[in-house]
């Protein structure tokens, strides 16, 4: 697979709902936000497949429902799953929408932020190809905070404070991002893109 080229200027299309440059792969696995529900949250995930593995295709056939479940004992167990997030941010940086900001992709399931429930409803979910004990790449870093930038920036409701992982909105029962993620890089970065954007 040849190596991505990693940017730090985004911009979204509140219209549209695309985030611009990312490489569109569309979802089945979305449907339409509640009505008078703007975006207030983005949650922060990670995802390998199979557990463990890196640079395959996996997550983005997950995503569109073509995943071959016979192809390894672990698919198995999530045999029949549709589920989707609105960004996968490679290892290598790249950057594929899977769902446009305007719909409900379908990451968080049972989830709770500050007291309201349904977070896929008022949420923007971005997927990191990673897993919970093994450092994430520096590459993730430079391309998630100027996407959050742009993010952040599209939609009034949201700011740093609203970002999450999916341990947080549903403790007990998911730990990603994981220990293995940095969160005091990601918010040293990402205020030197606020500071930068403020100047």
């Amino acid at each position: 697979m040849p190596e991505a080229t990693v940017t730090t200027d985004y911009t979204v299309n509140t219209e549209t709902g695309l985030l611009s440059p990312a490489r569109l792969c569309l979802s089945p696995n979305r449907d339409a936000r509640p009505p008078d529900t703007p975006v207030s949250l983005v949650v922060l995930h990670g995802i390998s497949l199979p557990p463990g593995q890196f640079g395959g295709t996996e997550i983005e056939a997950l995503f569109q429902n073509r995943l071959d479940w016979d192809a390894h004992p672990y698919f198995g167990e999530i045999r029949g799953m549709e589920v989707s997030a609105h960004l996968l941010i490679r290892r290598d940086g790249e950057l594929l929408q899977f769902v446009p900001f305007t719909e409900r992709a379908w990451h968080a399931g049972a989830s709770n932020f500050r007291g309201r429930s349904r977070c896929n409803d008022f949420s923007i979910g971005i997927e990191l190809e990673g897993e919970d004990h093994t450092p994430y790449d520096d590459r993730q870093y430079r391309v998630l905070p100027p996407v959050l930038q742009a993010l952040l920036q599209a939609y009034p409701g949201t700011s740093a404070r609203e970002i999450a992982g999916h341990c947080d909105i549903a403790p007990g029962r998911k730990v990603d991002p994981g220990p293995a993620f940095d969160w005091l890089r990601l918010y040293d970065a990402l205020g030197e893109h606020i500071e930068t954007d403020i100047s």
